[in-house]
C-alpha cells in the first residue's frame, strides 16, 4: 500500500462513528508498529554542559502504589524542537498542527557516508539520488536522515564525540547541513528529523539548520531510534510531543506505521 492509500484508509476509519454497529476500526494486523523513541533515563545522553537534565523525585512508592515528580530538561532524550526553540516567531508547542505530526514518511539513509565522516553534513546532491530513486519529496512530508548513530546511544562520549584536546571543546556527529535544509524547506516538508543528538552537525560553528527550520516553523526531531527499521517511502509517521503551553520543545514518543 502507498502512503496516500494508507492516509485515505486512516481518514475514511476516522470519519465513522464510532455509535455504528461493526464500525471499522484500523487493521493493525496490515502495519509494522515501530517504536522510534529511545527510553529517557538518568544515564542517556545529555548534551555536554547540560545540569540535571532528568531525575525522577519519589511521592509515594510502596507495594500498591507509586507516583514520582518528573524533572526533565525540554530538549533530552528522543524529543521535538518545536520552531520556537530557535525563532522568536516559531511555533510553540502548543500551536504545532496536528498535520506536522502525523504525516507521510521520507527516510534519506546516509549510513555510508556516516561512517566514513563523522562530520557528514547531508547535502543536496544526495536529496537529490534520493528523489532519482524513491520519487520527489512531497510537501507537508515528514523527512528522517538515518546516519545509523542510534547505534552509539548508550556510549555517550561516542554518541556526541566530543574532543576535548581543542578549547572550546569540539563534537562530531553527522546530520542536516545548510543547503540542505534551505532545500528541504523550500520544497514545503513538514518536519525533519534525525537519529543524532541535533538537526545541525556536531562541528557545526553554530545552530544554522536550526535557525532555517524555525524561522520556516518546521518543528524537528533528534536523538530518534531505529531508523534501520523504516523503509525509503510508503510509511507513516506519529510524533506527539508534551503539549506544554509556551513550550520550545519536550519529549516526543515516535511511532512509525510500516505497511507489511
Amino acid at each position: 500500500m502507498n502512503t496516500l492509500r494508507l492516509l485515505s484508509t486512516l481518514a475514511l476509519t476516522l470519519v465513522v462513528p464510532v455509535r455504528a454497529a461493526g464500525a471499522q476500526t484500523i487493521d493493525l494486523s496490515r502495519f509494522a508498529l515501530v517504536d522510534l523513541t529511545h527510553e529517557i533515563a538518568h544515564d542517556g545522553p545529555a548534551w555536554p554542559g547540560s545540569r540535571d537534565p532528568f531525575h525522577l523525585d519519589t511521592i509515594a512508592a510502596s507495594a500498591t502504589t507509586a507516583m514520582f515528580r518528573l524533572n526533565l530538561n525540554e530538549h533530552f532524550g528522543t524529543h521535538m524542537d518545536a520552531p520556537r526553540h530557535a525563532a522568536g516567531s516559531g511555533w510553540t508547542n502548543e500551536n504545532i498542527p496536528l498535520n506536522r505530526l502525523v504525516a507521510p514518511l521520507i527516510v534519506i539513509d546516509v549510513r555510508a557516508q556516516a561512517a566514513d565522516n563523522r562530520d557528514y553534513a547531508l547535502t543536496p546532491a544526495e536529496i537529490e539520488t534520493h528523489e532519482r530513486r524513491h520519487g520527489r519529496i512531497a510537501r507537508g512530508a515528514a523527512v528522517l536522515l538515518r546516519t545509523g548513530w542510534a547505534r552509539y546511544w548508550s556510549t555517550p562520549a561516542r554518541y556526541f564525540g566530543e574532543d576535548r584536546t581543542v578549547q572550546p571543546p569540539k563534537l562530531h556527529f553527522p546530520s542536516f547541513g545548510i543547503e540542505a535544509a534551505k532545500l528541504l524547506v523550500s520544497r514545503g516538508v513538514g518536519l525533519l528529523g534525525v537519529d543524532s543528538p541535533s538537526t545541525d552537525i556536531g562541528a557545526a560553528p553554530s545552530f544554522a539548520v536550526h535557525g532555517i527550520l524555525g524561522g520556516a516553523n518546521v518543528p524537528a526531531l533528534e536523538n530518534l531510534a531505529d531508523l534501520d527499521a523504516l523503509p525509503a517511502t510508503g510509511a507513516l509517521l506519529m510524533a506527539l510531543p508534551i503539549k506544554t503551553r509556551g513550550g520550545s520543545g519536550g519529549p516526543v514518543r515516535v511511532v512509525a506505521l510500516v505497511p507489511r
